[in-house]
């Protein structure tokens, strides 16, 4: 058994190597829903969504989200109307007050549909318009979760790590704003002053994720403080991860990311950027996997691998180098 902490794409791109140590019936994956948005009153949960499609088989694999081959007629079509109709367009985070109306599940991540700044296809939307109806209908995230994988005939377990709100919000000199507008919309660019998980201080751990925690578990190679981080900051979850056996692969080759903001993000938070705060983003870690190019001394054991993960050959050199630590360290 092995349960792995996923957000983003480096913990999916990851798990295309997963058979070639761990049984998919006996892994499970505890996916981040600090980046979940509700758009247009449709709630969408981007790195739950990434690793239905990829177990589904269905997985836009040049992008690492949404479904491939996907018609976008109607986000289109929404743009077309906001064209037509003179409304502003990009992110158009809803007022103050509306914020916690409605679904407390989506509570300080709500944005209008208009001209909507996430290109989401059609066959995606069909995706969230279902999980949406199910919250609608009583449902948690999880269980709305659950019956997703059974329709995309998921051989692992994934669970959401929480089913409350959780908001993963980006400080920077303009004001605060969701990681997504951070990162979709101004793509990274607005210099991050701290980030806050807000909600995360009263939010619980989904049913089945401390029970997950006591399995051994792999940090894939998402970024430290937007893809493991609103999990770390939800209560319970930090401390399970220091009662069981934990490796870490690194998102970093020395102090540059392999993709996205990671390294900005590190240095906003006070951990130094790169592989070298990993021990401090991690305290709990008893191994890490790095690339072994990586010239950074860790104190804790390593494992060093090419630890690119541009392909499932290479996603299965990587979870050797983790099968290979998790020994070392059991």
């Amino acid at each position: 058994m092995v349960t792995f902490l996923s957000g983003g794409t480096g913990t999916p791109k990851l798990l295309d190597g997963l058979e070639a140590a761990f049984s998919p019936s006996e892994t499970t994956v505890v996916a981040n829903t600090g980046d979940d948005i509700e758009l247009g009153g449709l709630f969408v949960s981007p790195d739950v969504d990434t690793v239905l499609f990829q177990g589904g088989n269905v997985l836009d694999r040049e992008t690492w989200w949404g479904i491939a081959d996907d018609s976008h007629e109607t986000n289109a079509e929404l743009m077309a109307i906001a064209d037509a109709a003179e409304l502003p367009t990009g992110p158009q985070y809803l007022a103050a007050a509306r914020q916690t109306a409605g679904r407390e599940l989506a509570n300080w991540r709500r944005f209008s549909g208009v001209a909507e700044f996430m290109t989401i296809g059609d066959r995606d939307r069909a995706v969230h318009i279902t999980r949406t109806s199910l919250i609608d209908q009583g449902r948690s995230l999880s269980e709305a979760t659950r019956k997703l994988g059974e329709a995309f005939d998921l051989e692992i377990d994934l669970l959401p790590m929480s089913d409350d709100p959780v908001a993963s919000i980006v400080h920077t000199p303009d004001g605060p704003m969701h990681f997504q507008e951070y990162w979709v919309a101004e793509r990274g660019e607005p210099t991050v002053e701290d980030v806050e998980f807000r909600g995360a201080e009263t939010a619980e751990p989904a049913p089945g994720v401390l029970e997950a925690l006591s399995e051994p578990v792999v940090l894939g190679p998402s970024n430290p403080i937007t893809s493991i981080g609103p999990m770390l900051a939800v209560p319970g979850i930090a401390d399970a991860l220091v009662e069981t056996t934990v490796v870490a692969v690194s998102p970093f080759l020395g102090d540059e990311a392999f993709s996205g903001p990671a390294a900005e993000l590190m240095d906003a938070v006070g951990y130094e950027p790169g592989t070298a705060g990993l021990p401090e983003a991690y305290p709990f870690a008893d191994a890490f996997v790095l690339d072994a190019d990586d010239g950074t001394s860790l104190e804790a054991p390593t494992v060093r691998t090419d630890i690119r993960t541009d392909d499932p050959a290479d996603a299965e050199r990587v979870i050797g180098a983790v099968e290979d630590a998790l020994e070392r360290v059991r």
